[in-house]
């Protein structure tokens, strides 16, 4: 992050969180790849509704799907972005990015060049033995999200209302974020895929 730019207080900080692209072979569809075009304008029309502006702060995860159409929607709209990792970069492409194919690879690296990368076991150490690395990455995002204040926060996430495959995903997020704020644009894709 370039010097003193976590001293410039956003008027909006947006936090999303929302499913990844399905790996081949996902035994119950939940983001068939062909649905990227659906997701792409759902989560551009919540960035802009959200009234966030340029010099805003937008923080996400990195993996394909979600996190990156809300990251590429963000920077179109000159929103400062922090990607938020659970892992070290190479593992992280492996589990959550590269699966997807060499299209997600490269717009992960083009996005991560474009933001403040934080990792997580480099600035918290390793996890403890009980906690998932997921769930405690959301804490993260959602502690730096609201720095500088609850009243800032605004989340959006493309989630299709069921609990997730694991802990530490969008259900548990949401429960989280609940707690704080009625701003909430929940993008049901449910709903989106028809």
């Amino acid at each position: 992050m370039p010097p003193g730019q976590d001293r410039i207080i956003p008027r909006t900080v947006l936090l999303f969180s929302g499913h990844m692209v399905d790996a081949p072979g996902r035994p119950t569809p939940r983001f068939p790849p062909d649905k990227e075009p659906v997701a792409r304008t759902a989560i551009d029309d919540a960035v802009g509704r959200s009234g966030a502006a340029a010099g805003d702060l937008a923080i996400c995860g990195g993996a394909c799907g979600g996190d990156l159409l809300f990251a590429e929607a963000c920077l179109a709209r000159g929103l400062r972005l922090e990607l938020y990792l659970p892992f070290d970069r190479s593992s992280f492409l492996v589990k959550s990015v590269d699966f997807a194919g060499a299209d997600w690879h490269d717009r992960f690296l083009t996005v991560s060049s474009q933001a403040a990368v934080h990792i997580m076991p480099d600035e918290l150490g390793p996890p403890p033995a009980d906690q998932d690395p997921y769930a405690r990455n959301n804490a993260w995002m959602l502690q730096r999200a609201t720095r500088f204040s609850v009243e800032a926060l605004a989340f959006i996430c493309l989630w299709n209302g069921e609990a997730g495959d694991g802990p530490g995903g969008t259900a548990a997020l949401v429960q989280h974020v609940r707690q704080m704020t009625d701003r909430i644009d929940w993008l049901n894709t449910k709903s989106l895929w028809g």
